[in-house]
């Protein structure tokens, strides 16, 4: 079965994102893909208009998730919808970060709002990053039940919180997405190593989208959107820019790995 991860440069116009995901998830079906993974904030760049953009973009049946429901269905993709502000009612002050997945059929199949938000200080052009200022945070994983296997959602931040990646593959997920915007500043340093932790440790398929250039003059993001086997080899990578990468995934790597090695099986509690 063959899967994508797609990497985009957004920006704050919504409808040349929309129409270069579009593009982009057409190349993803041309090369065979069943599910592909779109990166963080792929509709809309930027944090602090967050809630007016959920307001006005992002409620039920409006644009942003008509649009998914209706891509998915007519390209027969399951898609990962990277993230998106989601306020479920008048009474929510701040929206959660939320990452749909959408079956081939254009329905929204699970959701997992992003638990871990991007609270640090950085030496780069923005220096500081308040995620919490903006967004409310999630509390429940998700695992659900794909054409490809068992999928594990997770999205960013989450990365540098092993339990998290451990309670999905104690709940069953063979291959785990994560789509991203990690700053260059720090996933030059911690983006591939930290992916590739990820997959071995839980010895999983990491399907990792991410943001990938320079967005505005205080924002550029890392990109090095790759597929990882469960052994930690990188299957498919992208450097820069825009585009898509597509790999083949076999469950029977992680069957086999998780067998000969059932490090999985080994763990121990204490105190």
């Amino acid at each position: 079965m063959k899967v994508s991860v797609i990497q985009m440069v957004s920006v704050a116009d919504t409808d040349k994102n929309l129409a270069h995901a579009s593009t982009l998830l057409r190349q993803a079906k041309e090369q065979g893909a069943t599910l592909v993974i779109l990166p963080e904030m792929f509709a809309h760049f930027g944090e602090k208009d967050a809630a007016v953009f959920a307001r006005l973009w992002c409620y039920p049946n409006g644009p942003i998730r008509s649009w998914l429901s209706a891509i998915s269905n007519e390209l027969d993709l399951w898609i990962v919808a990277g993230t998106i502000p989601v306020l479920d009612g008048d009474h929510q002050e701040k929206p959660t970060a939320t990452s749909f997945l959408y079956n081939n059929e254009g329905d929204e199949f699970a959701r997992y709002d992003k638990i871990h938000l991007f609270d640090v200080d950085i030496e780069d052009q923005q220096q500081a990053y308040r995620e919490s200022n903006f967004y409310q945070a999630g509390s429940r994983s998700c695992v659900t039940e794909t054409p490809v296997g068992s999928l594990g959602l997770s999205v960013c931040y989450d990365l540098r919180f092993p339990e998290l990646y451990r309670n999905l593959s104690k709940r069953g997920s063979q291959i785990i997405a994560i789509p991203s915007a990690f700053t260059y500043q720090t996933g030059k340093s911690h983006w591939l190593p930290l992916l590739q932790a990820r997959a071995i440790e839980n010895q999983c398929y990491i399907l990792a989208a991410n943001q990938g250039g320079i967005h505005s003059d205080k924002r550029r993001t890392w990109g090095h959107s790759c597929v990882i086997d469960p052994w930690g080899k990188v299957l498919g990578l992208l450097e820069e820019g825009e585009g898509v990468i597509s790999c083949e995934i076999d469950l029977d790597e992680v069957s086999g790995i998780r067998k000969s090695i059932p490090c999985l099986n080994h763990r121990q509690e204490w105190l």
